[in-house]
């Protein structure tokens, strides 16, 4: 598979992340177990939605 999320898009999935897991940890509430999937596909840059949709967030700079 190939890289399809950029920087930005990672620090706001980790922030997500973050803050969807403490919510679900202060509420004692096992949906914040989904703060898994913004977790890993933000480490990994790769997110499997993203290629079924054709996207990709990270920036192409053009060599001058």
């Amino acid at each position: 598979m190939k890289f399809n999320v950029g920087n930005t898009d990672k620090v706001i999935r980790l922030f997500l992340a973050i803050v969807i897991g403490a919510v679900g940890f202060y509420v004692k509430s096992w949906w914040g177990l989904v703060a898994i999937v913004p977790l890993v596909t933000g480490l990994t840059s790769i997110c499997p939605l993203y290629t079924i949709l054709g996207l990709n967030t990270i920036s192409t700079k053009s060599v001058q």
